[in-house]
């Protein structure tokens, strides 16, 4: 007589999920417990996870020779999630829940020795790929439950323990699909914006640059001597950034999830993205990779601000690595198993100091000799600066503006209502082509959109050849001089807009 059982669980590669089949195989011979199909170390590990908690719970643990197969067996399997479709197939293959009523889900959750259910990473992208691939039905944690509802058309049962699973199979408890209205919990979430914009005292000309980055989506270069506050400009820019969308919104906490990141009570993260990695981090932990690939810093940040300070502390190899994202929006990490695609949508924000020291903007106070201040800008390569969009000086505050003159500052909600609105005209300007913002047009739609006025077209003639511009770079100012028209409800390009988008791309001391 057969003791076998076939049921369901998910492997992740990337933000990729595959269907994977948890073969069960009872033999007589020597008790045993194996498992193959290229598991990792946590997964190897689940045998004493499941032989204790099949115990714990009051099942029988077979003597029997177990053979544990996940297929397909040349993809990799990796983490606890597996435990709760091994359990309940030995369970199944030893006929002590119905075989047919497992195989109506796809398992995931982890498996303590008390045989309680613990949470697992990963649940909503792989929720989402079954759900692609025609599963509808998923027994996982109840601490994931709410983010794996978030999957349209997913029947999601949450449990706390083995019992419980045992229970619903046998259909001895009944347990109602796990909801979640989306769109409800999406306008439920609340968004306090973070710090505010009017408490940055004085910098006008870099609030204004921000204002213009923030609208377009641009790349943002700011330069100045220590405690000028660039950190504390760059801190604020996500409180001036329009909400995320929905699909935004979902995008980002597939993400999160993958990455092990979403926070405890939290099953939808609506709030824009900050992140702000040491420039010790190394480059697999700002573009995604390892041996076994994860995101790294630059999709953490999809739909969000990378704040990168210290800017040329950071490897040259790590800056390097952030051509592409900047370019595509996208990290493509090459394996022998696979090319994996992390999507890296994001609006940067560097910081740096002018020199070594930092005072090479303040007379008289630098103290670098001039190899150190060429060898210090060559840490930032010419390929790399062509992709920023905006470059804008921090100087020193000056006394009157930190004791300020009774006038009320302007504050983040009224700035992102102006964002908001320029952000709002790129929408419908670029509807259905894949793209939200300014930034991300090609050189195609540069051409389309941007239509310039006769002395707008010389002014820019000029600025082209004296600044010596890359195409590349031709194309960025008119993206930024788009974005300046969109503040101003503009739909040509005049001369004000293109001479103003030139004096952000004046490279001052870099």
């Amino acid at each position: 007589m057969l003791a076998l059982a076939v049921l369901q669980s998910v492997a992740l590669f990337g933000l990729q999920g595959y269907l994977v089949q948890v073969e069960l195989d009872l033999a007589p011979g020597l008790p045993a417990f194996d498992i193959v199909g290229l598991p990792d170390t946590a997964v190897r590990e689940a045998r004493e996870r499941v032989r204790a908690a099949l115990r714990n719970t009051g099942f029988e643990f077979p003597a029997r020779r177990i053979t544990a197969n996940l297929a397909p067996a040349d993809l990799r399997k990796e983490g606890p999630s597996y435990d709760l479709a091994l359990a309940v197939g030995i369970l199944a293959a030893m006929k002590q829940v119905p075989l047919e009523s497992a195989q109506r889900f796809v398992y995931l959750g982890e498996l303590s020795l008390e045989g309680r259910v613990r949470g697992v990473w990963g649940v909503l992208p792989s929720v989402a790929a079954a759900r692609r691939q025609g599963q509808s039905a998923f027994i996982v944690p109840l601490v994931n439950a709410r983010e794996a509802a978030l999957v349209e058309g997913a029947e999601v049962y949450p449990v706390t323990d083995l019992g419980e699973v045992v229970a619903l199979l046998r259909g001895e408890k009944e347990l109602v699909p796990y909801r979640v209205d989306r769109e409800a919990l999406f306008a439920e979430a609340t968004d306090d914006g973070g710090p505010d914009w009017a408490e940055v005292k004085g910098q006008f000309y870099a609030k204004r640059s921000l204002e213009i980055a923030a609208a377009g989506g641009h790349n943002v270069l700011l330069l100045g001597s220590p405690g000028t506050g660039k950190t504390m400009l760059a801190r604020r820019v996500p409180g001036i950034l329009p909400p995320l969308s929905l699909e935004e919104a979902l995008e980002v906490t597939e993400i999160y999830s993958l990455a092990g990141l979403l926070p405890a009570q939290v099953s939808l993260i609506t709030a824009r993205p900050f992140r702000a990695p040491h420039h010790t981090a190394s480059t697999a932990a700002l573009v995604g990779g390892g041996r076994y690939p994860r995101p790294g810093e630059v999709s953490l940040a999809h739909h969000g601000v990378l704040f990168l300070d210290e800017f040329p502390e950071f490897t040259k190899e790590s800056l390097e690595a952030l051509r592409q994202p900047l370019e595509d929006g996208m990290v493509t990490v090459a394996r022998a198993q696979a090319v994996l695609r992390f999507p890296a949508r994001f609006m940067l924000l560097a910081a740096a100091n002018p020199c070594p020291c930092g005072f090479l903007l303040e007379e008289g106070k630098c103290s670098c000799t001039a190899r150190q201040i060429q060898r210090y800008r060559a840490r930032l390569s010419g390929p790399l600066m062509d992709r920023l969009d905006i470059f804008v000086e921090v100087p020193r505050v000056p006394l009157e503006d930190l004791i300020g003159d009774g006038r009320e500052a302007e504050c983040s909600a009224r700035v992102r209502e102006r964002v908001h609105r320029a952000r709002l005209c790129q929408q419908e300007r670029f509807r259905d082509s894949g793209i939200f913002c300014n930034a991300a047009m090609s050189s195609s739609q540069v051409r389309r959109f941007c239509s310039l006025t006769r002395e707008a077209r010389h002014l820019l003639g000029m600025a082209f050849r004296r600044l010596q511009l890359s195409a590349r770079g031709y194309d960025r100012i008119l993206r930024v001089a788009r974005t300046i028209a969109d503040l101003e409800g503009s739909e040509e390009l005049h001369s004000a807009h293109v001479a103003e988008a030139l004096q952000y791309r004046e490279e001052k001391g870099v």
